[in-house]
């Protein structure tokens, strides 16, 4: 699947060329990208940019003190994903709403004044639609989204949204002072649904950025009523309308606090972040 573009012919000074070049030649950005980013930020235009705050590797390690409010978040988009301070929860962001989902599953809007520690967020504008008409698994639906996926190397995003026949989810519980992510999932809660009309809202990350969010596919959910949702496990869904948001770039916001500041963050996160995002509690008790 090509990505569409829109070439743009006109002329331009000298003086503007030469500055161009010399901004490529300091940056390695294209021109093309330079002039692009430009027109974006001059037209109040965030497409195709993905705000990252914090990072994956902080989260592994507990830094779980909120750094940023959900009202600088919609400066930088209007869809997304995350958690709130103190690990209290799953964050989705929809349509410019933010929502935040506890124990089984309740989800409630949350005022702009409410802090985040770690969160992904675009402004959503498909570049690419298709249709899925029926699932029989959260790896199925999956298998489906890749075939439509343009490289490994692209931070995506998903916006699924569809009719699900059953769908199992968890929410992260508030965490202990101390702990750490994976010690914070075992008391996580998890909880299943049936016959929920909503969106699934995710993202692929390159498995090269495993230290700045989560590899792979990433996917919470918000029911059509606003109040239901989670981190999602698996699903059986049918009639899922998708819409791909291909990023070119990503702005990370590195928080400011102590916590941050003095975490060792220098360890391998991806075994961590394997256990925390992929497997269920009661799969350990069985191991």
């Amino acid at each position: 699947m090509s990505i569409k573009r829109r070439q743009l012919d006109c002329r331009v000074s000298q003086t503007l060329w030469d500055a161009l070049e010399a901004e490529s030649s300091r940056t390695g950005d294209s021109i093309a990208h330079i002039v692009e980013r430009a027109l974006a930020n001059e037209l109040d235009l965030r497409h195709h940019s993905l705000f990252q705050v914090s990072t994956s590797s902080a989260l592994v390690e507990g830094v779980f003190d909120g750094c940023t409010r959900v009202h600088d978040l919609k400066l930088h988009g209007d869809f997304g994903l995350g958690t709130f301070e103190g690990l209290d929860g799953e964050m989705v962001m929809l349509d410019g709403v933010c929502y935040q989902i506890t124990g089984g599953g309740t989800a409630r809007e949350v005022a702009d004044t409410s802090f985040v520690p770690f969160a992904t967020i675009t402004r959503f504008v498909a570049d690419h639609h298709f249709q899925i008409i029926e699932a029989e698994s959260f790896d199925g639906l999956l298998r489906e989204i890749d075939v439509h996926r343009p490289s490994n190397n692209l931070f995506v995003a998903f916006r699924v949204d569809g009719c699900f026949e059953n769908i199992s989810l968890r929410a992260a519980c508030k965490a202990q002072p101390g702990e750490k992510l994976v010690d914070a999932i075992e008391h996580q809660s998890e909880f299943q649904a049936e016959q929920e009309q909503g969106t699934l809202v995710g993202f692929w990350t390159p498995p090269y950025a495993t230290a700045i969010s989560v590899p792979g596919y990433h996917f919470h959910f918000i029911n059509a009523a606003g109040n239901f949702g989670g981190h999602v496990f698996d699903l059986v869904g049918k009639n899922m309308q998708v819409g791909m948001h291909v990023e070119t770039d990503i702005h990370l916001a590195i928080p400011g606090t102590k916590q941050f500041l003095t975490a060792d963050l220098t360890a391998d996160n991806r075994a961590a972040l394997e256990r925390a995002e992929k497997k269920k509690r009661v799969d350990d008790r069985d191991a």
